[in-house]
């Protein structure tokens, strides 16, 4: 993610449940989205590190349907906000944490962050969390799946540190990002976008006013007219009051 984006887990809005599938060639699908699967890492693993982040940043677990083609499997789980994962239904057997070694270190790095986070140490968190990122933006690209997802961690922890501004510019930028990749429509753009709104809201009238023109130009962008409306309003209500 750009150092200067154009544009926290209870405030942020994200989806519980997740529809996965796992083709008999190993190919990983997270709610018809394909995912990258390192060489030596099972895509189940892969489930649970990036449905892992999702619950941790929402403080919830999330339910899973998996349907896996290789085992002939179907069943739910839960992946919960601290890694762990339980049975919702039929028994999880196949998608388990694996070790910290046969993650990785950049694995181990990403959970550390969290916890951290979790701790409310926002400083040790966000330096892991940054670290992270340009790994992952020099490696992958700044609009790759793993990078846009370490960059939803960041503009999380942006929120809960009371970062409105860089979380606002952050999630703004996301929402671009996942249209550009995903398109209008899917739930990462939309999320994105609420997300980008709730944080401008949070900011004081003076710092607002330099960011809403790019909130409302992105709000557009991502929907139709009619689906932003009222966020559109209630920004064009906060402006008012910065005139008056």
């Amino acid at each position: 993610m750009p150092a200067a984006p154009r544009c926290g887990p209870n405030a942020m809005h994200t989806s519980p449940r997740y529809q996965v599938h796992i083709s008999q060639d190993g190919q990983l699908h997270i709610d018809n989205e394909p995912q990258v699967v390192p060489d030596g890492v099972d895509p189940s693993q892969v489930v649970v590190h990036v449905l892992h982040m999702e619950a941790a940043s929402g403080g919830l677990p999330v339910l899973v349907q998996v349907r896996d083609e290789r085992s002939s499997s179907h069943f739910a789980m839960q992946v919960m906000p601290d890694g762990t994962t339980q049975a919702a239904g039929t028994e999880p057997a196949a998608l388990q944490p694996v070790p910290a070694a046969q993650n990785g270190t950049l694995f181990d790095r990403l959970a550390a962050a969290q916890a951290a986070g979790r701790a409310h140490d926002f400083d040790a968190a966000i330096a892991a969390a940054d670290d992270i990122l340009r790994h992952l933006t020099a490696g992958q690209g700044e609009t790759a799946p793993g990078t846009l997802e370490a960059a939803q961690f960041r503009a999380d922890l942006a929120y809960l540190s009371g970062e409105y501004a860089f979380a606002t510019a952050s999630w703004n930028w996301l929402a671009l990002a996942w249209l550009d990749r995903l398109g209008p429509g899917r739930r990462r753009t939309q999320v994105a976008a609420q997300n980008a709104a709730q944080a401008w809201m949070q900011l004081p009238l003076h710092e607002a006013g330099p960011l809403a023109s790019d909130l409302v130009n992105m709000l557009l962008e991502v929907a139709s007219p009619e689906r932003t409306a009222t966020m559109r309003a209630q920004i064009a209500e906060r402006l008012g009051n910065l005139s008056n």
